[in-house]
């Protein structure tokens, strides 16, 4: 028998002699053979007050979620935990404002993968562990007007892929329908086009070309009307967008300039530009592109720029940070050490750092508060439901 002391990064419990237990919880009682320091099917023989009735059926097996069996209120105060000990790790005290949890049926974008199979195809997540490919109707975690659609996923499977084989299918879903990207596809012909056309998907790209555009797959941010690129990043829920925007929001005040540093396509830009000049600066040119296209849409916003710019490479100077009174800066897993550094060198009075990345954020937050920044109370956002991400906002004030 095992006892679990603690949940790993992924979300695993960890057994007090490292075996991996999938499924678990602290405090756990379980039984069962470990395979190479892993076991995936463990029998539980004392349970934890934590634990709940995963509401999917499909969770046993699923790979897309990893903390179904545990209360809302565990998950909440793990991922607040895992934040204040990546802080501590580098010395910095932190207070956790709250943790923000979006709701279930609520993801808006998800990577699919589809099997073609003898009878027709299998969409959904793959098995934990394996290739295998999960089908996932009546899914908890996504929208519903997703799951809804998984038969239409299904026969762009059954088009896409070769016997046997797979294809990535990257779906978002926007205000005019499913915004659909499909990967490793067999080469598009004249008939599959038809075909793909009679299915109602609002876009449709394939192998990483433009195939169907039935619908522009666009969104609301703030006053603007955006058309994200294909495979665009955008938040994961709606709820978690507005938990994001509403901190980012607390976080910059009344600031009247504003430079949004990794902005996207606009997801704090142009909402903050309802009240503020705001310069927005990102690597993709394409996500620049439809930030600026969306800006043209809403007359009534401030002045907003948006500018190409690779910020790992090319950081923003101390002088070119000057005139802002804020900073929004949401940078990838890997976090933005160089540009960090120009900021805590330069006199820029408040920063909102968004981040998805605790031991990141650690590492940049402390170098912000070496540089005589203080560092507010965190929120953190669970978007990624039943899942061991962590997204959190704070700011840090001179």
């Amino acid at each position: 028998m095992l006892r679990i002391e603690r949940l790993g990064a992924g979300g695993d419990g960890v057994a007090g002699d490292g075996t991996f237990v999938a499924r678990t919880l602290p405090g756990e009682v379980v039984e069962g053979e470990a395979v190479e320091e892993r076991l995936d099917a463990p029998r539980i023989i004392t349970p934890s007050p934590d634990r709940v009735a995963p509401p999917c059926p499909h969770f046993k097996r699923c790979g897309g979620c990893a903390l179904q069996h545990a209360s809302d209120p565990f998950v909440a105060a793990w991922k607040a935990e895992r934040v204040r000990a990546a802080l501590a790790q580098r010395g910095l005290d932190a207070e956790v404002a709250g943790t923000a949890t979006s709701p279930p049926a609520s993801r808006r974008r998800a990577a699919l993968t589809g099997r073609r199979t003898k009878k027709g195809a299998v969409v959904g997540f793959h098995v934990r562990r394996s290739e295998e490919v999960v089908a996932i109707p009546g899914c908890t975690l996504l929208l519903p007007q997703i799951v809804e659609r998984l038969p239409v996923l299904e026969a762009v499977a059954r088009l896409a892929a070769t016997r046997g084989g797979t294809v990535g299918l990257h779906v978002t879903w926007s205000d005019p329908g499913l915004d659909l990207v499909v990967t490793d596809a067999k080469p598009a012909t004249p008939d599959l086009l038809g075909e793909v056309a009679a299915l109602d998907l609002a876009r449709v790209t394939w192998n990483g070309e433009p195939l169907l555009l039935a619908r522009a797959p666009s969104r609301r941010m703030g006053a603007a009307t955006v058309t994200p690129p294909p495979g665009a990043f955008l938040q994961a829920t709606d709820h978690g967008e507005a938990a994001l925007l509403a901190a980012v929001r607390r976080a910059v005040g009344g600031a009247s300039r504003i430079a949004d540093l990794f902005a996207g396509c606009g997801t704090f830009a142009l909402p903050l530009a309802s009240a503020a000049h705001v310069d927005a600066y990102d690597g993709d040119r394409a996500l620049v592109a439809a930030l600026r296209d969306g800006a043209a849409t809403a007359p009534t916003l401030k002045p907003v720029t948006a500018t190409a710019r690779d910020l790992f490479r090319d950081p923003l100077t101390e002088a070119e940070l000057t005139p802002y009174d804020a900073v929004v800066i949401d940078p990838p897993r890997a976090g933005a050490q160089a540009q960090i550094a120009r900021l805590a060198a330069s006199g820029v009075p408040t920063i909102a750092h968004v981040s998805c990345n605790p031991a990141t954020f650690a590492r940049d937050a402390g170098a912000l508060v070496d540089a005589g920044y203080r560092m507010g109370p965190i929120a953190v956002v669970d978007q990624f439901r039943w899942s061991p991400h962590v997204e959190l906002v704070a700011a840090f004030t001179r």
